[in-house]
């Protein structure tokens, strides 16, 4: 496991958060919960009824985690209400409020902390984006000021001499499919922030293209340095440039032969992806084939640390990302 973990960790034990995780029937968030609850960095909440997780938790020790059966515990009512006041101008009724927070725990989770019975939700592991996304959205709301909410992979690179340590965020690779150029520059100052906050070093921020600095001409291009031009103007502090290839960004002595005046070219450590495709592609090349460890998608954006998970997650990705989730509360 990587000292970029460790640290997570580490911060996340000096002041414990309680995460729900609303995934029951999926072993692999009771293998993740056994270790979370060893290792004693965050309380864990687990949404499910006792044949769910009798079902689902043979094998794993999760002593310590809270079970909450939605149909029977005395909250349910109050948090159910909640959701009526919350979705009243959308004309939800009580029944349909019930109906969904029972039939999905993925809502009923967001009630929890909307309530502020717990600090952050991890869901995904069996639930595409959008069904993690749209509950939190409707209840959780987005953080005041927030233009977009967005998403990001932590990406640690073993035995890497680039960005810090190995250490990158790759934002967006998991939520906004084609940003306009001022959504684009909004994802830059999000995710130059949340390096920030996670890796505690500061944030160097490529535009990527497949362009550095004017080689080519196309409206794919235009856009990144549109971008570049916004998220400049709105952020004189940040070091942020492009469009920049990514051998650019991130290998000094490429950096210096094709953008000899850039501050952030050879140095990034915040890869900012033109779409949706490539910053998927982007983190899953460096996941599989330079064996990297890969956390997200974190969200950025939402008023309350609600995380995704990719399908494919392991148990120790699901570790990784509710340790990150605690650091997002703290910082809240």
């Amino acid at each position: 496991m990587s000292k970029f973990l460790d640290t997570i960790k580490a911060r996340a034990k000096t002041d414990k958060k309680t995460i729900v995780l609303p995934e029951s029937m999926d072993a692999r968030i009771y293998e993740a919960a056994e270790k979370i609850l060893k290792e004693d960095f965050a309380n864990i909440i687990i949404v499910g009824t006792p044949e769910e997780v009798e079902k689902y938790s043979k094998g794993y020790d999760i002593t310590g985690a809270t079970i909450i059966d939605p149909f029977t515990y005395e909250k349910t009512e109050e948090y159910l209400n909640l959701f009526v006041e919350l979705r009243k101008s959308k004309g939800l009724t009580y029944e349909e409020a019930k109906a969904t927070a029972l039939g999905d725990y993925m809502y009923y989770a967001c009630l929890m902390v909307k309530a502020g019975d717990a600090d952050g939700v991890v869901s995904g592991a069996c639930h595409s984006t959008a069904n993690t996304l749209r509950p939190s959205l409707q209840i959780i709301k987005t953080k005041p000021g927030t233009k977009l909410v967005s998403a990001f992979f932590v990406i640690v690179v073993p035995d890497c001499e680039y960005g810090a340590n190995g250490t990158f965020i790759f934002g967006d690779s998991g939520l906004v499919q084609n940003p306009n150029p001022e959504e684009l520059a909004t994802i830059a100052a999000c995710s130059a922030e949340s390096f920030e906050l996670l890796v505690q070093e500061e944030a160097i921020v490529a535009m990527l293209s497949h362009s550095s600095m004017g080689s080519a001409k196309h409206d794919d291009v235009t856009k990144v340095v549109e971008a570049t031009r916004i998220c400049k103007e709105e952020n004189p502090n940040l070091k942020v440039d492009g469009e920049l290839q990514l051998d650019a960004a991130i290998v000094p002595k490429i950096g210096e032969s094709k953008a000899p005046n850039s501050p952030v070219a050879g140095h990034a450590n915040v890869l900012v992806f033109p779409d949706l495709d490539a910053g998927n592609i982007g983190y899953k090349l460096a996941q599989r084939l330079a064996k990297a460890e890969a956390y997200g998608p974190v969200t950025q954006g939402i008023a309350m640390p609600i995380n995704d998970l990719s399908r494919g997650c392991s148990a120790d990705d699901i570790v990784g990302v509710v340790a990150i989730t605690c650091v997002q509360a703290q910082a809240k």
